[in-house]
């Protein structure tokens, strides 16, 4: 039974929903910042579900009170990124701790390869799955990028 059948990335809140506009993230945005949240945006082009620490581009955004810093930020990183998965973040400080608030998916890569899973017999009968991304094939910057065939060079 397939549970998702966009075959999208599903990480974070709003994730079954069609991509948020940059409208609907600001509503977003305003929503935390009355709550005192602090926002950050982060991206990363390896979006395996246990991958929780993506990178964060600047700094988190403390005592902010307007959504247009954040807005801001995300736009900025989009052009640096716009073939990484980038997600906004909000923290809750007000227990004296860090805790994630709320997370959602504000880019994602034109195309999405997907993951593959793997299983391996064990010991009585036992089954390990390793779980990869398709992404991950290819090296570090260059995942979400178009390939010429093997042994044909730019400009040929």
């Amino acid at each position: 039974m397939m549970t998702n059948p966009t075959g999208r990335l599903t990480q974070g809140q709003f994730s079954f929903l069609p991509d948020l506009t940059d409208a609907e993230i600001r509503l977003q945005v305003d929503y935390g910042l009355k709550k005192g949240y602090a926002w950050s945006v982060e991206y990363t082009d390896d979006p395996h579900p246990r991958n929780t620490y993506w990178e964060m581009y600047g700094m988190p955004m403390f005592d902010l009170a307007d959504a247009a810093g954040v807005l801001a930020e995300l736009n900025e990183c989009r052009k640096t990124f716009p073939n990484h998965y980038i997600r906004l973040m909000a923290f809750d400080s007000t227990r004296g701790v860090e805790s994630i608030a709320m997370s959602f998916i504000v880019n994602r890569p034109a195309q999405e390869p997907g993951f593959g899973i793997a299983r391996t017999e064990g010991a009585g009968r036992t089954m390990r799955y390793r779980i990869s991304s398709y992404a991950t094939d290819r090296p570090e910057g260059d995942r979400y990028r178009d390939h010429k065939p093997e042994g044909q060079r730019p400009g040929a």
